[in-house]
């Protein structure tokens, strides 16, 4: 395939602005005959940056302030960082020198952070400026974001420039952040200066009166191989200047407040600036179905959820059955060097209690974003149950039929092979089917690093606060972990001895 074939992967981080911008671009290149594969809702950063330099992704939004100091890890002097085009030309330079990757020109607005508190905060402690929070922040509860908590032009930098500490500070998603300060499980939280949500809740955001905070200037950041094609450059370039902050707000309030369809609000968006080409996309606006019932909902995403079940599916199928490979022979080797059976059993069980987000990002800086680093992952959490059920299956195999295949003359491969692992069979099933349950859950986690499948709408409305839309992935999956035990255990009984499969019903009457 010619490098000009290749589909453009856009991609987006967490946040309803970084959707909305990575679908104006997939729109953008299509309308101009580019093929477009999506990977939107990426996590943090350092993960969208990551993808961006080793080419597991073309091009997503991404903000100069945010390069400057969260992916160059560099300072300007007063003056220069003050100024939008300093910092940009400083930021693309760097960027192309260290990294290889470019940036092109920002899109003609800036969205910089913004602390918000309730207005009846603002009032009640006269908080107008970042100074007056630091004063009253011993008293206060802050949920921020995991980035905004982490990065150095974050709370970090923050606490740095103002003396800013907090009574506590609570980690929470984009979307969510909004609504726990509504009521009032919070009094402070981070937000964007274009956010639609702002006007929503009524919120104040408070003066960054020290210019702690450099200009983010948004514009579209190519990776080394979208860099190199000239037909991507000169589309994207395109929308150069073309978004006002006006114009950002009011498409946000769209997304964030209006519940309309991203998609919808990019095609409109792009008519609007002179980019767009053909008809408005097809289906109504999530903001018409909210009056239906959650039946209907799901019933008119029907397509959407089939297609990324199958996805998922798939990924939990090779995964276990990866894994299958691996640990049966394991758990059978095990068995017999059982001196080894407790440290390897028990470092595989230290797996198990790795966070799935934690194994995922750890995946990152080696495989890169995508379906391989998600497989790895999960193969990883698949390998102890079946493991362990494989090992134990054998090593307790009844004694007497054991005994009795001995006297008879078998080899010890025999008695293995014909006595004690058809004996083992539903012990192996069990572990099997713990880890098909445990990795169907731990899968849908694997859009946050592109890898696609159930956990896609789940990521998306949580960014988004649309509850119906996390409904739509977090049921089918629950459906899905539900129908792949049955169907496991179905396999179980099986494989199970029929002198055990008639034990079992008379124990159960």
């Amino acid at each position: 395939m010619s490098l000009s074939a290749q589909p453009v992967v856009v991609a987006s981080k967490p946040f309803g602005e970084s959707y909305l911008l990575c679908e104006m671009f997939a729109q953008l290149l299509e309308s101009h005959g580019i093929a477009v594969v999506r990977r939107p809702g990426l996590g943090a950063t350092e993960v969208a940056f990551g993808a961006l330099r080793r080419d597991a992704i073309d091009v997503y939004p991404e903000y100069t302030g945010t390069g400057l100091l969260a992916v160059l890890h560099d300072s300007l002097p007063p003056a220069a960082a003050r100024d939008p085009r300093a910092v940009y030309a400083y930021v693309a330079r760097a960027s192309t020198e260290r990294f290889g990757v470019r940036w092109l020109a920002p899109l003609g607005f800036q969205n910089t952070y913004a602390v918000a508190v309730r207005r009846a905060t603002a009032d009640s402690l006269a908080l107008r400026t970042l100074d007056d929070l630091a004063r009253a922040a011993p008293r206060l509860r802050a949920g921020l974001t995991a980035d905004f908590i982490g990065r150095p032009d974050g709370l970090p930098g923050l606490a740095r420039a103002y003396g800013l500490r907090f009574a506590e500070v609570r980690p929470l998603a984009p979307a969510v952040k909004y609504q726990a300060l509504a009521a009032r499980a919070v009094d402070v939280i981070d937000g964007y200066s274009t956010d639609g949500l702002l006007a929503k809740y009524d919120l104040v955001a408070l003066d960054d009166d020290r210019r702690f905070f450099p200009p983010y200037e948004a514009a579209p950041v190519l990776g080394p191989r979208a860099a190199s094609r000239a037909d991507v450059v000169a589309t994207l370039s395109l929308l150069a200047g073309r978004l006002d902050e006006p114009r950002m707000r009011a498409l946000n309030r769209r997304v964030e407040v209006d519940g309309e369809d991203v998609a919808r609000v990019a095609a409109d968006a792009l008519r609007d600036i002179g980019l767009g080409r053909g008809a408005r996309p097809a289906g109504a606006a999530r903001s018409a179905t909210r009056t239906t019932s959650l039946g209907a909902y799901l019933w008119g995403r029907r397509a959407t959820i089939a297609s990324l079940t199958a996805r998922h599916l798939a990924l939990v199928g090779a995964a276990l059955g990866l894994a299958a490979i691996v640990a049966v022979p394991l758990g059978l080797a095990l068995e017999r060097a059982r001196g080894a059976a407790g440290p390897t059993l028990g470092a595989l069980g230290v797996l198990e209690t790795v966070p799935s987000i934690a194994l995922l990002a750890f995946m990152l800086p080696l495989l890169g974003v995508g379906v391989l680093p998600a497989l790895v992952a999960l193969w990883l959490y698949a390998l102890y149950p079946i493991a362990r059920g494989t090992y134990t299956g054998v090593r307790d195999a009844d004694p007497a039929a054991v005994e009795a295949a001995e006297a008879l003359g078998a080899t010890a491969a025999q008695r293995l092979l014909l006595v004690r692992l058809p004996l083992a069979a539903p012990v192996i099933m069990a572990g099997v089917r713990t880890a098909a349950v445990i990795t169907v859950g731990a899968a849908t986690l694997a859009a946050f690093i592109g890898a696609g499948g159930l956990g896609e709408p789940i990521v998306t409305g949580l960014a988004l606060a649309d509850t119906r839309l996390v409904l739509s992935g977090a049921l089918p999956a629950a459906a899905l972990a539900l129908l792949v035990d049955a169907a496991l255990g179905a396999v179980e009984r099986l494989v199970t001895p029929p002198h055990r499969r008639g034990g079992a019903r008379r124990e159960r009457h």
